[in-house]
């Protein structure tokens, strides 16, 4: 029997590596999608693989089903049997750390870029990982949701770190405080994501855009993704620093060397992602 890769599905969570292109599906459509534990974990396990691994040029995150993500799957959580011991207090303060606050970042850093699909619903950790993800294409009709308040609990998974920084102080007030919900087109009007289509074009749409980034030069695209993540909280001393050491390392790539010789032949690079 073949020990697990982190490549394997898991329960809730479909990952497919093909072509270049890492595919991690929530598939849970009886429950929009919303998250478990298992495939949290999964989806840890996939994105910290591709951070090291070659083959990988870039990563479709998307759902199964007429939804993204409708959030951790809460009520799972909370359902076990009333007789069992309560968890220790700072049972969520424990968990927190090593699950969905783990993911967000690793979202944020993995050094290939992240394509986001919504379709439906993506609310709480599934509009997180949309805001997180380099590109988000939606339906235009899709509901991105903050339901914290709704369920009388503060938000998590980044929420009051990625909204504010994506639409600004105001909207993030009112989707964290109001709950208010936005479809896919407003999201792309203020943007919140990267653009938003008629449902029926949204899969052709996202498989444009990966085919493009798939394409690409990937240690140039992925350094470039690590300086627009420390730029946020970086001096401009520290950022010239890194952007120097981003390019050292970039002008050392295959990839460099044939886009040199692509501009002096005047023809399209054929990038290799080395």
């Amino acid at each position: 029997m073949s020990e697990p890769t982190p490549y394997d599905p898991v329960d809730g969570l479909g990952v497919v590596l093909g072509d270049g292109v890492l595919r991690l599906t929530l598939d849970r459509p009886d429950k929009r999608n919303a998250l478990d534990d298992a495939m949290v974990t999964g989806l840890i396990d996939a994105l910290d693989a591709a951070n090291r691994d070659e083959a990988v040029r870039a990563v479709v995150l998307t759902g199964n089903g007429d939804h993204f993500c409708g959030g951790a799957d809460i009520v799972a959580r909370n359902a076990a049997d009333p007789s069992a011991p309560r968890p220790r207090v700072g049972s969520i303060q424990r968990r927190t750390p090593s699950l969905a606050h783990r993911l967000i970042p690793l979202v944020t850093s993995v050094q290939v870029p992240i394509v986001c699909a919504v379709r439906g619903w993506a609310a709480g950790i599934g509009c997180q990982l949309a805001l997180a993800a380099d590109f988000t294409i939606a339906a235009d009709d899709a509901a991105f949701w903050e339901p914290f308040m709704q369920r009388g609990f503060t938000p998590d998974s980044g929420a009051t770190w990625l909204l504010p920084r994506r639409v600004g102080m105001v909207q993030a007030r009112r989707m964290l405080l109001l709950g208010e919900r936005i479809d896919g087109a407003t999201a792309a009007s203020i943007g919140l994501i990267h653009d938003a289509v008629p449902a029926a074009e949204l899969d052709g749409a996202v498989e444009a855009l990966v085919a493009r980034l798939a394409s690409g030069p990937t240690v140039a695209l992925g350094l470039t993704k690590w300086l627009l993540h420390s730029g946020r909280t970086s001096e401009l001393d520290e950022q010239l620093r890194n952007e120097s050491l981003a390019l050292e390392l970039s002008s050392r790539s295959d990839d460099f060397r044939e886009g040199l010789a692509a501009f002096k032949d005047k023809r399209s690079p054929d990038f290799k992602g080395r």
